[in-house]
């Protein structure tokens, strides 16, 4: 059964630019008019039927536009192919395409609009970004409805995929004899006018032909100590505050000016914004005003952090990871970083296992701004371990006090990488059943040498 939809014909203007500078881009200005042939169309508003009433208000647009030099105009259509039981939701078709001299040829397509079908607002809106040829006009859309969403789509998420795909202006909504209810179900898709209000007319079409369309955008500031925007080349997430809706994603840059990127967004959500730093860096909240520029500022100091040691003759350190936690704050792992790699972190004070055998702990390692923190540790040895039979043992570090490294595997001849120092082995064959048969061996482990112990001598 068909959804009850809105009382009243909705116009929503919204223009794209693909780009990041209108005075960059052509004098040319490509209008899309999306229309809504669908079944309830039929309906009356007022002495008329609505599709009448939107034919006659679609023909005081592309009249008033044309009569502007440099604008080309196209015709997509809805609801117009497949009747209504059962309907598409995918019935939404270019019917006239970008091109010259094609007024007379778009006004007879809509005059002979009959409606049919039902209401696909979000995949025409999601499709009418394919309809232009090139990036290089102001392109803009009017989508001429009298309904709301009957596809299961949500306009709002239209929306966000057109800004996705460069839109950084917002629409416009021209309703007739909506509630104030009604109205708010459009909050998220553009700013509402109403279709009495004598001045709507004229304030969205001079928007258009002397390109008055507001831009909202911002910038974010990545701030050193010293609170300059200098940091660059983080990650940057912009989520839904609301939802947690993953927005917007982009690598910040500083231009040749050392400014950073300017963001093109919708100002609808308030945004939670992440810099990806280690650990990340967030703002919470943040609104963006329509038609303005905003300046989002993110404290992210940062420094440098190497753990390496030298490549030994023979191949014996192993691919060996570091484990990066926050000193004096809980044991959640910030990072695991790669042996002889330097990576960045937000200056601060940090402690780091570093993955070897035996295990190096370091606490207290210190990030200053820009600097770069090394840590040298010696290369490895080899321990080469041979047993005539299978057994129970493990590794043991011998300084002042015995520490426990590993265990032992089944293996007759076993391979260990292990840090420079003194070690024993504590090992029994499993076919001695007692703790006498212990065998202990002392051993010692020098970086880049090999090291064997025969467990049967």
């Amino acid at each position: 059964m068909l959804k009850i939809k809105l009382l009243g014909i909705c116009i929503i203007l919204t223009t794209m630019v693909f780009g990041q500078s209108i005075q960059n881009q052509s004098s040319i200005t490509r209008v899309l008019f999306v229309f809504d042939a669908s079944k309830s169309m039929k309906s009356l508003h007022g002495a008329t039927s609505r599709i009448e009433g939107a034919k006659k208000l679609f023909y005081k647009f592309l009249d008033s536009l044309n009569a502007q030099p440099n604008f080309q105009f196209a015709l997509r259509m809805y609801g117009h192919t497949v009747k209504y039981p059962p309907g598409d939701c995918n019935d939404s078709r270019l019917v006239v395409p970008f091109g010259k001299n094609n007024i007379q040829l778009i006004k007879s397509k809509v005059a002979d609009a009959q409606p049919t079908g039902i209401t696909p607002i979000e995949h025409s809106i999601t499709q009418s970004a394919n309809d232009f040829p090139d990036a290089k006009a102001k392109n803009i859309i009017i989508l001429i409805t009298d309904g709301i969403e009957e596809c299961g789509g949500d306009p709002c998420n239209a929306r966000q995929k057109l800004i996705d795909k460069g839109i950084v202006f917002k629409p416009f909504i021209i309703g007739i004899d909506l509630t104030l209810e009604q109205i708010k179900t459009f909050d998220c898709v553009g700013d509402y006018f109403d279709f009495n209000d004598v001045n709507t007319f004229s304030a969205i079409s001079n928007s258009i032909t002397k390109q008055k369309l507001s831009k909202t955008s911002c910038q974010v500031n990545l701030l050193d100590l010293s609170k300059q925007a200098s940091e660059t080349n983080i990650n940057i997430t912009f989520y839904n505050s609301k939802t947690g809706q993953y927005v917007y994603n982009f690598i910040h840059t500083l231009n040749q000016f050392n400014q950073p990127d300017t963001l093109f967004l919708d100002d609808f959500p308030m945004y939670q914004v992440v810099a990806h730093t280690i650990p990340p860096v967030m703002i919470e909240n943040v609104k963006l005003q329509h038609g303005k520029h905003t300046t989002i500022s993110l404290n992210t100091p940062q420094g440098f952090l190497e753990v390496k040691r030298p490549d030994g003759i023979y191949n014996f350190n192993q691919k060996v990871r570091i484990v990066v936690t926050q000193f004096n704050g809980n044991d959640q792992t910030l990072h695991v970083q790669q042996m002889n790699s330097l990576e960045k972190y937000i200056v601060g004070d940090y402690n780091l296992e570093i993955l070897t055998i035996p295990r190096i702990y370091i606490s207290n390692v210190q990030i200053k701004q820009s600097q770069n923190k090394s840590i040298d540790i010696p290369s490895a040895g080899m321990l080469t371990l041979k047993a005539l039979d299978n057994g129970d043992g493990c590794i043991l570090k011998d300084d002042k006090k015995l520490e426990w490294v590993c265990n032992l595997t089944k293996e007759n001849t076993q391979v260990f990488y292990l840090q420079p120092g003194n070690y024993r082995i504590e090992w029994r064959s499993k076919s001695l059943k007692g703790s006498i048969y212990t065998i202990e061996k002392k051993f010692k482990i020098t970086s880049n040498e090999e090291t064997k112990v025969d467990l049967f001598k």
